[in-house]
């Protein structure tokens, strides 16, 4: 259970899934494993009737979802993320890794008709971010793994807060009002796990979680934010518990399933030049936007709040983070598949498009994170040096 957890072995399993799923749909198998991923289940008795695709991307990615909401509250009470102070600085490069993808994107899609995509490329991989980091990066000083920490963490704020008010279409607000109680429930209910009757109330809890996502679900909104208020809500010493339980689940089985089913594209046989605006877009923005928006972002943060505060941060530092923050990978995926859900075969071009980004991404953040790490190592070695001329002096 603990090298599940390992964020080296998570990305691993990550890429490893999405290879194997690109290379599955291109196989003889392609067909037969489409097919399945398109098959309707139903749960009899409820309005509940999803494909296979759509209880992985809905239903078991919630959970995902619910396991990084623990992760922001704790950061937002206790973590790096706690004051305005330690916030603002990874704030201004996570909006600079938001906006200047979403223009490269918009840029090429402009007059397309799939100008909507523009979420896409603005989503960072928080667990392939710190896996490539984790493999590449010892000896990093903390405080640019905490910055990298802090703007993924921001970044999922944004794609969360975009997945909920950019594609949600005339939600029914009756099934909204009810999952809100349930979020309510779900919140009380978790202040009971430390009595006696913690059995119990963890059974209730369960059932309440389940109910509220049917309930987000059924109003039009996508599901996976009820993960999201459930984990918000939850007491936090209770939820982090919970988040420990469930951390070799979301690595070792849900993500690398979302990955395997997000990836299971069949490449299409057209020339580049016959290849969907979309496509160029994403490719460009996830790799350069990130790049670009992120170290202009970072830059620009280092002249707020008083000097003595403000975070040494080399420029090879932000680009490092830049390069990190374009491997959009899971959030990405997901947006795709929301925003062209009504164009197929854009959504395939789209989902190569995320794969080769963050690809592209990974690799020139492994060269810059392996400089990185080896510049610091240098400085380190020099230092070691002038103490022990000074001590035999």
């Amino acid at each position: 259970m603990t090298l599940i957890r390992s964020e080296r072995v998570a990305a691993v399993l990550l890429l490893a899934a999405a290879a194997l799923g690109l290379l599955a749909a291109n196989s003889p198998l392609g067909a037969a494993l489409m097919a399945l991923q398109d098959a309707h289940l139903g749960i009899p008795g409820t309005p509940l009737d999803l494909s296979v695709g759509h209880w992985i991307s809905d239903g078991l990615l919630a959970v995902f979802f619910f396991v990084v909401a623990v992760e922001l509250k704790n950061e937002f009470t206790v973590g790096q993320l706690n004051s305005v102070s330690k916030a603002v600085r990874p704030a201004i490069a996570a909006l600079g890794g938001v906006i200047v993808p979403a223009l490269v994107y918009l840029a090429f899609t402009a007059g397309s008709g799939y100008e909507g995509g523009w979420p896409i490329p603005t989503a960072t991989d928080i667990a392939f971010a710190l896996g490539v980091l984790a493999v590449f990066g010892k000896g990093i000083p903390s405080r640019l793994r905490i910055f990298i920490l802090a703007l993924a963490i921001l970044d999922d704020i944004v794609a969360i807060l975009i997945i909920a008010l950019f594609f949600t279409a005339d939600p029914n607000l009756v099934m909204l009002v009810f999952a809100a109680v349930g979020v309510v429930v779900f919140g009380l209910l978790s202040r009971l796990l430390g009595t006696r009757f913690r059995m119990l109330v963890a059974i209730a809890l369960v059932v309440v979680g389940l109910v509220t996502w049917s309930l987000v679900y059924l109003s039009g909104v996508h599901a996976t934010i009820a993960g999201v208020a459930l984990g918000l809500v939850m007491v936090r010493k209770p939820a982090l518990r919970v988040r420990h339980a469930l951390e070799p689940v979301t690595n070792g089985f849900i993500l690398p399933l979302f990955a395997f089913s997000a990836a299971l594209v069949a490449i299409p046989a057209v020339a580049p030049d016959e290849l969907a605006a979309p496509f160029w877009g994403i490719l460009v923005a996830l790799p350069v936007g990130k790049l670009i928006g992120i170290s202009l972002g970072g830059w620009l943060s280092r002249f707020v709040g008083p000097r003595e505060r403000r975070p040494h941060l080399t420029f090879q530092g932000l680009m490092t983070a830049g390069a990190l923050g374009g491997v959009g990978f899971t959030v990405s995926l997901l947006m795709n598949e929301l925003a062209f859900a009504n164009s197929p075969e854009v959504a395939d071009e789209g989902t190569l498009a995320v794969l080769l980004g963050s690809a592209i991404s990974i690799v020139v953040a492994a060269i810059l994170v392996s400089r990185l790490a080896a510049s610091y190592k240098r400085l380190r070695m020099l230092r070691l040096a002038a103490e022990q001329r000074l001590r035999d002096a």
